[in-house]
Order: structure tokens, then sequence, then C-alpha cells
């Protein structure tokens, strides 16, 4: 993880290593497409982990046997699951990915708007008997100084 973390941030991308710059480019523009499944929070183009290298060497070979993007970002899916795209498809096993960040976002709302209208502005909360007669005796005692 520490390794993935560094190497994001001494490079943007990965370095290049095709001699042909076209299909280098082509390489980069899918690479961006898919999560590096070391790192987790980097495309396999941002990230210098051994098996991002791998992974763009794949791709280049791919490109070089006439494959198009959709049929590699296919493979990848099939072969390292729904997870490897960063925008994963919207189906019944991806659902929770798209709608689940919504789901707390608004259960965390209701909650706060709830807690808020429970308590009454200005009213302080209540205290047992015994934190009552604690305060009071210190009240009394700050007097005394």
């Amino acid at each position: 993880m520490a390794f993935c973390a560094a190497g994001g941030a001494l490079a943007n991308t990965a370095v290049p290593s095709a001699a042909d710059p076209a299909l280098e480019a082509r390489v980069m523009v899918i690479a961006e497409e898919l999560r590096c499944l070391v790192c987790q929070n980097e495309t396999i183009a941002a990230s210098q982990a051994d098996l991002a290298v791998d992974l763009r060497q794949q791709i280049r070979e791919q490109l070089k046997q006439g494959r198009t993007q959709p049929q590699i970002l296919e493979f990848m899916a099939k072969r390292y699951g729904d997870f490897v795209l960063y925008r994963p498809p919207l189906k019944a096993t991806t659902v929770l990915l798209w709608v689940g960040p919504f789901v707390l976002l608004l259960i965390g709302g209701w909650a706060l708007v709830r807690r808020i209208r429970r308590q009454r502005p200005g009213e302080a909360p209540a205290l047992s008997s015994a934190e009552l007669a604690r305060a009071q005796k210190m009240l009394q005692g700050s007097g005394d100084s």
C-alpha cells in the first residue's frame, strides 16, 4: 500500500515503455478506465505496482492483436470482476456500489434532522439529582475564592 501511495505521489501517470507513441496513448486511455487491484484508489495508468505494469503490458499486447477498447475492458472485467472497472456497469451485483453512498447520506441526514428537532433551542440537557447537586456545590465553591 505504501508503495502505491509513494508511486502516485512521484508520478501522475506511468512512464510509457512502448516505442510507438500512438499505441502508448491508446494503452493509457484504456488504463485510465481500470482500477489498480493492488492500490485500489488509483488507475493502472497512474500506479507503479507490478500488477499495474503487467496489466498495461497485457493491454498493449491485446491492442497489437487488433482488439478494441470495449473488448479489452470486457476481458479485464471477466478476468478480475467488475471492481477492476472505474465505472462498473449498473446491474444487480453492482447496484450497492452506485446507490449505497446516497442511501448512507440520506440516513445520516435524517438522523441529524431528527436529533436537532428533538433538542429544543435553549433547553439544557437533563441532569440527574446527583449531577445537579455536584454542579451546585462546584458553583458555590467557585464564589469563595
